[in-house]
């Protein structure tokens, strides 16, 4: 039964998506452009709401499995990440949810254990900052929903054999993402919104630390398979934190924001976004057990130098404008 889940996921997802999409609510919950975006037009955000209605669904067949910890942040999250989308919420009330859904979690799960008491404060953070964090990347058309496939379908093969309803756990989240991709790959139709991108952040982390916590893989396993929103979230954060920047407010200073404003598309960024994600969970799926894997890890580190370099090298040349002719 446990093998059906994904596919239970996949359904309510496609059919919530396709009747909520030119729906009262869809014209009711529309993403207006604003000085943040990449696109034009209004186009309704309720992908979310497919999204995690299509979790719940399957996940009711893994029962043995979902616990309290992980369902009720979850649906915390849910709920204010909708409100949020419905009418922008004050950004303290929204990070209040945030840290209270970590610490339930963590508190929860027992993935703090005694000898792990004192990872309580930076496990806190990175929780919070996974689930803002994939919210700051949900920006260009397929990009989120790109990165929950290939991230959460990671996670699923990483501890297919250690804990199959683990992995059935991350394949639903997986599964869902594809049925959202159909209408959210350029051009998109809908938006997953903050209902979809919030929960989905939240997971990664959640997921990432239980696979941890249950011996599936190490603990820098889930930071390679999501490092493509990991680094380009946490290096322009940094960036704009140096510069003086309110980092609260809306920017399109992300390497993804900056690659579409040089001219290229939405289509060519998703896919040149794909292939490096592919390229991180095969890495890590290699690196498992391997006494290379800090080389692998080192690797990536200087792949991602070398494209932030490329990238910042254009954005110059592309800022300096027509006074590079002539």
């Amino acid at each position: 039964m446990i093998l059906y889940a994904p596919i239970v996921s996949a359904a309510v997802t496609c059919l919530l998506t396709a009747l909520f999409i030119s729906s009262r609510l869809g014209r009711a919950l529309q993403d207006i452009p604003n000085a943040r975006s990449l696109h034009d037009a209004p186009v309704p955000r309720i992908g979310g709401i497919g999204i995690v209605a299509g979790l719940l669904c399957g996940w009711l067949l893994l029962p043995s499995i979902l616990e309290w910890w992980l369902l009720l942040p979850c649906m915390g999250l849910f709920i204010v990440s909708l409100l949020d989308d419905r009418k922008s919420l004050p950004v303290y009330r929204r990070l209040s949810v945030h840290l209270v859904a970590a610490i339930a979690f963590l508190g929860g799960s027992g993935v703090l254990d005694s000898h792990n008491l004192l990872l309580a404060f930076p496990l806190l953070l990175l929780i919070v900052w996974m689930t803002n964090l994939y919210n700051f990347m949900d920006g260009s058309d397929g990009l989120a929903g790109g990165m929950a496939l290939f991230g959460f379908g990671f996670y699923g093969i990483a501890c297919l054999q250690a804990n199959v309803e683990l992995a059935m756990l991350n394949f639903s989240v997986s599964a869902a993402a594809l049925v959202f991709l159909g209408y959210n790959f350029p051009p998109a139709r809908v938006f997953m919104g903050d209902a979809g991108s919030i929960p989905l952040g939240f997971m990664a982390a959640a997921m990432g630390l239980l696979g941890w916590q249950q011996g599936c893989w190490d603990v820098w396993f889930p930071l390679l398979v999501f490092s493509p929103f990991i680094v380009d979230a946490s290096v322009t954060l940094i960036r704009r934190t140096l510069s003086g920047a309110k980092i609260t407010e809306a920017h399109r200073e992300h390497y993804y924001q900056r690659t579409i404003q040089m001219g290229r598309s939405h289509r060519l960024v998703a896919l040149a976004e794909y292939a490096l994600m592919l390229c991180c969970g095969v890495t890590a799926l290699m690196a498992l057990g391997q006494t290379w894997a800090w080389q692998a890890l080192l690797g990536w580190v200087c792949i991602y130098g070398a494209l932030m370099y490329l990238l910042d090298t254009a954005w110059e040349r592309f800022e300096r404008g027509p006074s590079r002719i002539g």
